[in-house]
């Protein structure tokens, strides 16, 4: 009796239906992706230079407290390039003509990988620049005037609360993405 219950329970069962275009929704969405990590690394990399600009414009390699600063944050910087270089890479080579217990596999290995990166690396970078940042405010107190260096503190919270909340929300965003491929 259990044998039979089992196969009546078994044909019960909903079955799963490929969507259509499924194959081409899955590599739309992983384009996507791709191209809005891409977009990060231009923006990454614009901030990059102007801070490697600034480094040499101010001869910050002349004042120690100035130098390990903008050092930190052009590292930290440099380190979260690196990080969306492999990842978009990563992504790249998913081949999603894979069976779909291999691409499920590949996904969920590569969504952990991405959830570790924003749960954990993404504050450790955040914190790094801030650190760095924090290192220079002697400097510009002592060589800015004091309206000028209130403004800076003042509008760097802001800046920084509100890249918070950008980063956050697509982070989110991405992670959703991430999660429905893995389902599919």
């Amino acid at each position: 009796m259990n044998f039979e219950d089992l196969k009546s329970q078994w044909k019960k069962q909903p079955k799963a239906e490929a969507p259509e275009n499924g194959a081409k929704s899955i590599a739309k969405k992983i384009n996507t992706m791709r191209k809005k990590q891409l977009i990060t690394n231009m923006v990454l990399g614009a901030t990059l230079l102007i801070l490697i600009g600034f480094f040499f414009y101010i001869m910050a390699y002349r004042d120690q407290t100035v130098l390990w600063g903008l050092v930190t944050m052009m590292g930290a910087l440099l380190g979260r390039i690196v990080i969306e270089i492999y990842s978009v890479r990563r992504l790249g080579k998913l081949n999603i003509g894979l069976d779909a217990r291999q691409f499920k596999n590949r996904m969920t290995a590569y969504y952990q990988k991405r959830k570790g990166i924003h749960y954990i690396l993404t504050p450790l970078i955040l914190l790094a620049y801030c650190g760095g940042f924090v290192r220079l405010l002697p400097a510009f107190k002592a060589h800015l005037s004091g309206g000028f260096y209130t403004y800076i503190v003042v509008s760097s919270v802001v800046l920084i609360v509100f890249f918070s909340i950008f980063i956050g929300y697509h982070v989110r965003k991405e992670l959703a993405i991430l999660k429905t491929l893995k389902e599919t």
